[in-house]
């Protein structure tokens, strides 16, 4: 019995934290010693043997090694400490590859003569990389040897620093696009020293000498002494300029992607990318529900991790995997645990076999339009409404082909990217199509977003700005949806391609197709709500056979805004931030805007497609534009074209009348006569009068409106007043009847 005690004191006593952190210092102190000694800094028989066993062991290896020592001793002693390691496997692995092939390479570079002699002296590889070294030159020989330690050496490096094939790419890539970038600034700096164009010379006079030297080359192919912009660099051609690089009416080439600029950003590290997948697993661990990360997607703004949940054991029923459900009911606690500020979970994600958490990026990178325009999807889309729309959560380029859609809805709040987005689609639009081909209709309420598209050739007069002229604008668009349609009987053609083909063959002009884009529809709707929604469903159900389309955008996606007609016939939808699910819902009929970032981050849902798809949408500056339009404007040359709604605008009437009308709004005694017969004519047409009937109507004010009630009373048109505020009964029909 005594025996047996001692044994179990003698185990616990070997077994003791005391004993054990003693140990660690001891480890430390050899490592301390090693160094010292093989630096020479002391000296000692113990010492210098030490010292001298390891010289022969590995060589120069000696001094590597005694780090090693030191650092393993601290961790033991930090472990014994209950402090917290961070262990990863990765680097100590990577750290062993490169010691041990450098003591390989090192013998066989130094060694190949006398591999032994080094091992004597106690440097080179030591016997560890003699070993290595005729082992392999044995067998395989000198020059495989060497590729074999070398390439275990780069992979080494490689899981040292956490480096992967992926970030040399994209290292690769930015480092490419800082050259192309170089490369096109020094482009445009010589394009600017070639010219020699007077700065002091006037600009109408400048396009004007442009012009005619443009005209004389097309007429003088042979011409000896070419533009300055046909002897430009133009690194990128996109399939526009390939489907139609001639002369087409008064332009001539499109514009090149030089014009646009490159953007790069920071990637996610793989460092970080391993950090917030160990995060995801352990919280969810945490509550019970054991999942894997299998696949994560980088992209521009988030990073999507895929998870495939476990299998959870139970005493009683066996095992039964996590439902998806309670994964989604973790959205709040995942987001506290990676501290980010919004959290995005995909259950499942459409096509994969896992749940999606879709995590913010730290540093979000900037997509620009000639990046998703250069990329092999734009090019495989062949159509001339082709238009970029960003990149996805894995950071694919997206396009879309408005033909298709064929009319776009756009939401969100202020500030989150819906401007933006109507300006990158322009460009687009413009970039691969000449005025010929496409005309615009652009209507800006906010009147500061779309005004720097004034005098582009492609836009039909200027952007109208002017409310009260909004709605002649749409009539307009109406009207000329049915001239084309009564064209297409006449020409037994079904759509505009068809038509244009047609005409093609007899040699009769084509006609261009029409993009209206509107940049806010909550004004219209206010102004005039019944004419703008009749007019807008109704281009949106004929006109796409036409070559008409719609892009319309709205900063209060409410329903007396986007009404239920108007989503009918709006199949195609972007979702910016929104401030609720509520309006989230009414833009795609789901939930998920409200938890976007913001600043382009957006929710896509294709006509064909049942589940909307994450983007980061395209970034065009104010210089790419100015830079698109001067190069139209150079082309085309200037265009004094009215606009073709116009006529249907009524006579502007003289300043003085006007500051008498305004002057006399509120005056109750002030009657316009041409208004009371067109508020006479409005309450007969009608059978009934109210005073908001003639302010919709007529466009008019409210005390206006009641003075007018009042006039139309003492004239016997209408009934006296009606209690509960009814409509009064017109007169004036009785009294031509009697």
């Amino acid at each position: 019995m005594r025996k047996r005690y001692s044994s179990r004191q003698l185990e616990d006593t070997l077994g003791s934290s005391l004993l054990q952190q003693i140990l660690a210092l001891l480890i430390v102190a050899l490592g301390v010693i090693s160094l010292l000694a093989a630096f020479g800094v002391t000296d000692g028989r113990w010492a210098n043997g030490w010292v001298g066993f390891l010289r022969r062991l590995v060589g120069w290896g000696v001094y590597p090694l005694g780090a090693s020592i030191v650092c393993a001793g601290l961790l033991w002693l930090q472990y014994l400490l209950d402090r917290d390691i961070h262990w990863r496997w990765r680097p100590f692995v990577g750290a062993e590859l490169v010691f041990f092939s450098l003591l390989g390479l090192t013998h066989a570079f130094l060694g190949r003569g006398d591999p032994w002699l080094w091992t004597e002296r106690r440097w080179g590889g030591g016997l560890v990389g003699w070993g290595l070294s005729v082992l392999l030159s044995t067998h395989l020989g000198w020059p495989v040897t060497i590729l074999i330690l070398a390439s275990f050496l780069l992979l080494g490096l490689g899981l040292a620093f956490d480096l992967t094939v992926g970030d040399l790419k994209r290292s690769i890539r930015v480092v490419r696009g800082g050259v192309a970038a170089y490369r096109a600034k020094r482009a445009r700096e010589q394009l600017r020293r070639q010219r020699p164009a007077s700065k002091s010379r006037p600009v109408h006079r400048e396009k004007r000498t442009q012009n005619s030297h443009a005209a004389r080359q097309e007429t003088t192919p042979s011409s000896s002494s070419p533009s300055p912009a046909a002897s430009a660099p133009e690194p990128s051609v996109h399939k526009a300029t390939k489907r139609n690089p001639t002369v087409i009416g008064r332009g001539t080439k499109l514009p090149p992607l030089s014009l646009l600029d490159r953007s790069e950003g920071p990637p996610l590290t793989d460092k970080q990318v391993r950090h917030k997948s160990r995060i995801i697993k352990e919280t969810l661990a945490q509550f019970g529900l054991p999942v894997e990360v299998v696949e994560v997607r980088m992209g521009p703004a988030v990073t999507q991790f895929g998870i495939e949940p476990g299998f959870i054991n139970r005493p009683r029923s066996g095992e039964r995997k996590v439902r998806v459900n309670q994964i989604t009911q973790r959205t709040e606690d995942l987001a506290l645990a990676l501290a980010t500020p919004r959290l995005r979970v995909e259950a499942p994600v459409p096509g994969r076999p896992f749940v999606g958490i879709e995590v913010p990026n730290e540093d979000i990178q900037v997509v620009s339009v000639r990046e998703v325009m250069e990329s092999e999807a734009f090019e495989r889309l062949d159509s001339p409404l082709a238009i970029a729309l960003g990149h996805d959560v894995a950071g694919q380029p997206v396009v879309a082909d408005l033909s298709r859609m064929p009319h776009l809805l756009i939401g969100g709040t202020t500030g989150s990217g819906k401007s933006v987005c109507i300006k990158s689609i322009t460009t687009c639009l413009v970039s691969n199509n000449t005025p010929d081909e496409l005309r615009l209709v652009m209507i800006d309420p906010k009147m500061v977003e779309l005004i720097r598209f004034n005098g582009l050739p492609h836009v039909y007069g200027e952007v109208e700005v002017d409310l009260e002229r909004v709605v002649k604008v749409l009539r307009w668009v109406a009207l000329e949806m049915d001239d084309r349609y009564k064209r297409f009987a006449s020409a037994s053609a079904r759509h505009l391609d068809d038509y244009n083909r047609k005409m093609g063959e007899e040699g009769k002009p084509a006609l261009p197709r029409i993009v209206v884009l509107i940049d806010e529809l909550a004004d219209l709707m206010m102004l005039a709500p019944e004419a703008v929604e009749q007019l807008l469903c109704r281009i949106a159900q004929m006109g796409r056979a036409t070559g008409i389309h719609l892009v319309v955008a709205t900063q209060r996606p409410s329903t007396d805004v986007v009404t239920g007609l108007i989503k009918a016939n709006f199949p195609a939808r972007i979702a910016f931030a929104t401030a609720s699910q509520v309006d989230s819902r009414v833009i795609l009929d789901m939930q998920g805007a409200e938890t976007l970032l913001g600043d382009g981050d957006m929710l896509y849902l294709a006509p064909d497609a049942g589940h909307p798809k994450r983007l980061q949408g395209c970034y065009v500056s104010s210089e790419e534009l100015d830079r698109i339009s001067a190069f139209w404007r150079k082309e085309v040359g200037p265009i004094e074209e009215k606009s073709p709604w116009k006529p249907m605008m009524p006579a502007k009437e003289p300043p003085q009348q006007r500051q008498s009308e305004n002057e006399n709004e509120f005056d109750a005694d002030y009657v316009d006569e041409d208004m009371l017969q067109r508020a006479i004519s409005v309450v007969t047409e009608r059978g009934s009068a109210s005073a908001s009937l003639l302010q919709r109507r007529l466009h008019v004010g409210y005390p206006r409106a009641a003075r007018l009630m009042e006039v139309m009373a003492e004239m016997d048109i209408i009934g006296p007043p009606v209690s509960g505020g009814k409509r009064r009964d017109v007169l004036l029909e009785d009294e031509e009847e009697a």
